[in-house]
This record gives structure tokens, sequence and C-alpha cells, in this order.
């Protein structure tokens, strides 16, 4: 437990410096070789859907095994163990960095800078921002914290809690593969098949815990509970992704804003439904609210994982 909790407010001090080799970009690389080494070995669509599936086992296998060796090696010297437990589970969680990210794009906005807020934006979607108008800008920025509230904060605590930082790196492993590979479009249907659908079986249960929390959290920004969890129940499956609709439909219920519709990925347009109601109007000061959705959150969290491990510490 406290080593968690101190991986928790080390990212929220530092988040995830420039200069830090963060093992997400090793298991990135991972993936783009082995994405580039399925094109050229496969013949056939079914082929590299299957290769897909040897990507699967190989990057969650590696970001399990990793921190596993690393930690199994430090088990007998007590100071070094708890060290190296706390920076790996502190890589897994990127509550800071999702906050730096998202808010560049509001200060881009406050600055009528609107050509840098595309580019800005750019670094945290997958969507194309070439094109898009402020609103568009807002209405992404917005969707992209609710749902890494879910996979880059709550998840992979829930994961830690599960089984340790070998546990929540393997499910970072696995959101990395996603996000790399698992788009439904032209390029990525095969090989991103399998990559997509075993992201959907681990961000199951976080995605709904994620969107209870934002929930309680929405009178942080003047939103009824009730309300929120109405429309998150509504409007779960508005989305082509199982997950994702929990947590932005949760924000959007909150804000009392609608987010969803349209989006270019990739040079294809992918509609999507709408979440939520349009009560007030999406401007940038939803993107502040987002941002502290994800923190009350995260603070729901931890304060619950604290109830039962004192309950349970004084029940043993």
């Amino acid at each position: 437990m406290i080593d968690l909790i101190l991986a928790i407010i080390l990212d929220l001090l530092i988040g995830d410096p420039y200069w830090f080799k963060h093992p997400v970009i090793y298991i990135g690389k991972l993936i783009s070789k082995l994405d580039k080494m399925g094109r050229k070995l496969c013949k056939t669509d079914r082929q590299l859907k299957a290769f897909g599936g040897l990507i699967v086992v190989v990057v969650a296998f590696s970001s399990f095994l990793v921190p596993f060796i690393i930690l199994k090696l430090c088990s007998k010297f007590f100071l070094l163990y708890h060290t190296f437990n706390i920076i790996l589970l502190w890589t897994t969680i990127a509550t800071k960095c999702l906050h730096k990210e998202g808010i560049k794009v509001y200060d881009s906005l406050v600055k009528n800078d609107i050509d840098d807020a595309r580019v800005k934006l750019s670094y945290i979607v997958g969507r194309d921002t070439k094109q898009l108008s402020e609103y568009e800008i807002i209405r992404a920025d917005v969707e992209t914290i609710a749902e890494n509230t879910s996979d880059g904060v709550i998840a992979p605590i829930l994961y830690a809690i599960l089984g340790g930082a070998p546990i929540a790196m393997m499910y970072k492993g696995i959101n990395t593969m996603d996000s790399m590979l698992g788009y439904m479009n032209k390029k990525y249907k095969y090989i991103g098949f399998f990559p997509a659908k075993t992201d959907d079986i681990f961000n199951f249960v976080p995605a709904r815990v994620t969107g209870f929390l934002i929930c309680f959290a929405s009178p942080i920004v003047h939103g009824n509970i009730g309300d929120s969890i109405k429309v998150m129940i509504r409007d779960r499956k508005n989305h082509k992704s199982p997950n994702c609709a929990y947590p932005e439909a949760a924000v959007a219920g909150a804000m009392k804003v609608q987010l969803g519709g349209t989006n270019v990925y990739f040079g294809e347009k992918m509609y999507k439904p709408t979440l939520g109601n349009k009560i007030k109007d999406l401007s940038k000061e939803h993107i502040i609210d987002s941002i502290k959705l994800m923190y009350g959150s995260l603070f729901y969290l931890v304060i619950i994982y604290a109830i039962y491990e004192i309950y349970r510490y004084m029940n043993i």
C-alpha cells in the first residue's frame, strides 16, 4: 500500500520528466518492430490477424517479465526492492502528464493560437487535427482527458492493487499496443484486431469504475452525482469501444455538455454517437473542468483503497 501511495505522490509531483527514459518508449519500439515484421512476413489478411495475436503475447509477456525479474533480483534487499517498486509503479501512472499535455491545448486557445492548439492536440490524440475548429479541438481534448483518466490513471492503479508493478506494467504494455495498433481502419483492421480486443478486456472493469468515480467527483465542477450517473448509464453504449463511453459520458454528464461526433483517423471519417446533454455549450474552460474530474476520481480511488487496507489490517 505504502509503495503505491508514494508512487502516486511521485507522479503528482514530477509526472514524466522529458529527460527520463520511460518504459513506454521501449514498449512502443518493440510494438513498432513487431508491426513492421508482421507486415513483411504475412502475405494474407488472415496471417496478419494471427500475427496481431502473437504481438499481444510477446508485448504482454515482456512487459510483465522485465519488472518481475527486476523486483525478484532485489527482493533480498529491502530498501532497493521498495525503491525499484515505487519507481516501476510511478511509471505506470500518468496523472500529471495528462494534466500537462491537456492544459497545453487550453493555453494555446487562450492565446487564440488555433494552429498551435492543433499541433499540441496532435501529440495526445489519434485523430487528424489539421482542420479542426476550436470547438472540435476542445471536444477532442476533453474526450482524451476523460478516456485517459481510465487508461492512464485509474486502470494502472487498479492493476497495481491487484498484482503489483509487474501486472500494472503488463497493462501499460497492452494499452500502449492498443493505442498504436488498435484502429479499426484499413491499415490496422487485421494486425490490430487482437491488440484492440485484449485492451477491451483489460479495460472492461477499470472503465466502469472510472465512470462512477467521475460521477462521484461531479460536484467539483458544479455537477450532480445522480444526473451524471443517469447520463453515463443512458449513453454507455454510444461508442464503438465497449469501454470508452463510460468515462466520456460521465464527464459529459458531470459538466452538462455534449461530446462525441465525427472524427478523422488516418484520412478515414469515423462517426461517433453523441454523449451527454447539451445543457451548456462546450468551451475551453471545460478542459480545466475535465482535469479537475480526473483529480477527483484519483482522490476517491485512493481514499477507498486506503479505507479498505486499514480495515483489512485491523481485522487481521
